[in-house]
């Protein structure tokens, strides 16, 4: 078990064998959780960009990279349009 302690800055040093065991490194984000027991749980903030795959509905066949990249370019161009009235 380890253990790590507070400086006066509430800042906490994560022991090397609890990053090694969890994979975190510098710019990992980590929860904080009180679980239903009183407990405070370390959850390292984790996932796969893919979980996030039909998140957001389309209604609609897919949308081809050169229908993207006209949209992109019109959005683009309204809002220039409008900066400069």
């Amino acid at each position: 078990m380890s253990t790590a302690t507070m400086t006066t800055k509430g800042q906490i040093t994560v022991p090397a064998d609890v990053r090694a065991a969890f994979g975190l490194r510098a710019g990992s984000k980590i929860d904080f959780v009180v679980n239903p027991a009183g407990e405070l749980v370390m959850r390292p903030r984790a996932g796969d960009i893919r979980a996030l795959r039909g998140l957001v509905p389309h209604a609609g066949p897919p949308i081809s990279l050169e229908e993207m990249d006209a949209a992109v370019a019109e959005g683009a161009a309204e809002a220039f349009t409008r900066s400069t009235r």
